[in-house]
């Protein structure tokens, strides 16, 4: 196999998209140092007139600013803002109106980042630079081997990002680079001391950027209501109130309010299921409660990322949730689009609405929207 960052060079122009962070701004210096024509864009994907605080896009802008002027690289903005609403925003709201809890990080790579940006990044739009290849921060690799493109995982586990690229097909794979896969984040920081980057110091943003470090379900309710309704036990027992279904998540342990209760074992309670129908949230005691662990999974919106079905039964690796160590299990069927997957273990809190995702070994085969 070779890697994408080992394609002979030549001066060839690539565009990165430059966030104002630690890690893209590292990208752009190494992709400089192989001897490619960087040019960066920051894309702004969200509004944020009454939201500065929050996601501080100017100061983000700002300091992409400062990195390019630091490395000698044009760089333009762009406004993707109405994009993102129509093509992720839109449809994280519907999902939650459906008691889902969808991953905007994941169709944002595919709608946004891998898509929109990819081909106005390689138009010869006025506000674009014409470029061959397009660039990001992610923490992935992209190998090539008999014409077929695979996405691996990161070098560095603990900072692995293939979980939110596994919608990529071979036409993006083909046109995208990520130049910090073979690092680690230590690395990548030591890098950006070791250069003198203007945001060497800068903290890691954290959460979905239109979300920021505000308070999730406050942000939610502007644009959703959901009304509040009975928590409830497997038994059907009443034991106190929820604010509403959206503001929950399955294995949700923290903000219940329903600590020490009468004839309680003092266990801690947990989010099993949340019952739209009735408006009434389930709750059971401990972590070990069989009502918070699932063995079958259904899921659809099915993406391969070689563009082909694998040969079934398949046994392979899947993760429900970031950051999950890879689980055992086999894929069993797949029929009108919906696949049938049977882990070797029960798996806690697996939740309608996230992605599940599939690996062999370091490759990264695809994955779907856990439905059931």
């Amino acid at each position: 196999m070779i890697t994408a960052s080992q394609i002979q060079t030549t001066g060839e122009k690539i565009t990165i998209g430059l966030s104002g962070g630690v890690d893209s701004a590292v990208a752009a210096i190494l992709l400089q140092q192989q001897g490619y024509q960087v040019s960066a864009i920051f894309m702004k994907n969200w509004d944020e007139d009454d939201d500065a605080d929050y996601c501080p896009a100017e100061q983000d802008l700002a300091d992409a600013r400062a990195v390019c002027d630091k490395l000698g690289i044009p760089l333009k903005t762009v406004n993707f803002s109405k994009q993102y609403w129509q093509q992720v925003f839109r449809y994280f709201l519907r999902d939650y109106e459906k008691g889902l809890t969808p991953n905007p990080d994941i169709l944002c790579n595919r709608e946004i980042k891998f898509q929109v940006f990819l081909d106005f990044a390689l138009s010869d739009h006025p506000g674009a630079f014409a470029a061959r290849y397009i660039a990001t921060g992610h923490y992935a690799r992209i190998k090539k081997q008999d014409e077929q493109y695979f996405l691996l995982k990161g070098k560095d586990p603990n900072k692995d990002q293939s979980y939110f690229l596994y919608t990529l097909g071979q036409k993006p794979l083909s046109k995208a680079m990520f130049p910090l896969g073979e690092l680690e984040k230590s690395q990548v920081r030591a890098l950006a001391r070791q250069y003198q980057l203007p945001v060497y110091h800068k903290k890691d943003s954290t959460g979905i950027c239109f979300i920021g470090e505000r308070n999730f379900s406050e942000f939610l309710s502007r644009f959703l209501h959901s009304e509040p309704g009975d928590m409830v036990d497997e038994a059907g027992r009443i034991i106190g109130r929820h604010k509403g279904l959206i503001h929950y998540t399955l294995g949700q342990r923290k903000g219940l309010g329903i600590g020490g209760r009468r004839n309680s074992s003092g266990a801690p309670w947990f989010v099993a299921a949340k019952r739209l129908r009735s408006n009434q949230l389930l709750v059971v005691q401990g972590k070990d409660h069989p009502l918070l662990y699932q063995q079958q999974v259904q899921a659809d919106q099915l993406h391969w990322v070689s563009g082909k079905v694998p040969d079934l039964p398949l046994q392979c690796r899947a993760k429900t949730r970031y950051r999950q160590p890879d689980q055992d299990c086999q894929i069993n069927t797949i029929k009108h689009g919906i696949a049938q997957i049977c882990f070797d273990q029960p798996q806690f809190a697996v939740t309608p609405g996230q992605s599940v995702v599939f690996y062999q070994d370091d490759i990264c085969l695809g994955g779907g929207i856990i439905r059931a």
